[in-house]
């Protein structure tokens, strides 16, 4: 095209979503850490090479580390502008992490998952169109096959799972997953406040109680193969069960937003 052309504007491609934000809390993940945001970046260069996103920065939540995942991650960061370090002075578990990740990001969608990629990140793309094509606010996946993390850890959250259906009337397949892809417009209606993790029903809850939309879709689930994960410890169950009926006293006073509101926040997207 000459200098004296104007641009074939048909040609143009706008994105259906201007950024996405991918965080990943972390606490003494340096064995996952490199791979976990290599992996990151090639989805969403993906996502932008198909006119699906405008933009992306990922985000690590470095949760007092006592490992190197700190220094690796600032070193990842200095080498990428699109990364971005937080560190927490001190450990604030998976809720804490999770709520810093959510306020620290700038995208108009935001996924949140952990950093041994429980899934292919191939699925990302697939979320991000169930997004777009279904105009829903949350997109949660959950696992199609659970016995790689061991029987006992499988029967905890096949209970959890019904717990949350029946206390809050969630009808949630696996409620714990860390495969949440969020419209960042959510979090301007609602505060989460479990440090624990609680935190993925908390989400949930609160979204679905104010009239977000939430659609759900299966995975293939791949277990941890390096380090412990901590979340079936007796400490983490006391906290749980203890922020739950902390919300469920709270219910009482969350009603759904005037369909006026979620109209207008529809538009704006």
């Amino acid at each position: 095209m000459s200098s004296g052309e104007v641009p074939d504007v048909s040609e143009v491609v706008v994105p259906a979503f201007a950024k996405l934000s991918v965080f990943y809390p972390m606490w003494n993940e340096e064995a996952y850490i490199e791979r976990a945001l290599a992996f990151g970046k090639r989805a969403c260069e993906h996502l932008v090479a198909e006119g699906d996103i405008g933009d992306y920065e990922l985000i690590v939540v470095d949760d007092a580390s006592t490992d190197a995942t700190g220094p690796i991650a600032d070193r990842m960061a200095s080498d990428d502008p699109r990364v971005r370090v937080i560190h927490h002075a001190r450990n604030r578990k998976l809720g804490g992490a999770m709520k810093t990740g959510f306020a620290a990001a700038t995208g108009d969608l935001v996924l949140y998952t952990d950093a041994d990629l429980p899934f292919d990140m191939d699925e990302l793309p697939r979320a991000v169109r169930l997004m777009r094509e279904y105009d829903v606010d949350i997109v949660s996946a959950y696992r199609f096959d659970r016995t790689g993390e061991g029987s006992l850890r499988t029967v905890y959250t096949f209970a959890y799972n019904l717990l949350i259906k029946a206390l809050f009337g969630v009808r949630v397949r696996d409620i714990n997953f860390a495969f949440k892809l969020c419209r960042r417009r959510i979090f301007d209606h609602l505060e989460l406040k479990s440090e624990g993790s609680f935190v993925d029903a908390e989400l949930v809850i609160r979204s679905t109680r104010l009239g977000f939309e939430m659609l759900q879709f299966g995975v293939d689930y791949f277990p941890r193969t390096r380090g412990v994960s901590t979340l079936s410890s007796p400490s983490v169950i006391v906290t749980i069960l203890r922020e739950m009926a902390g919300l469920r006293r709270e219910l009482s006073g969350i009603r759904p937003l005037d369909p006026a509101v979620l109209d207008r926040l529809a538009d704006r997207t």
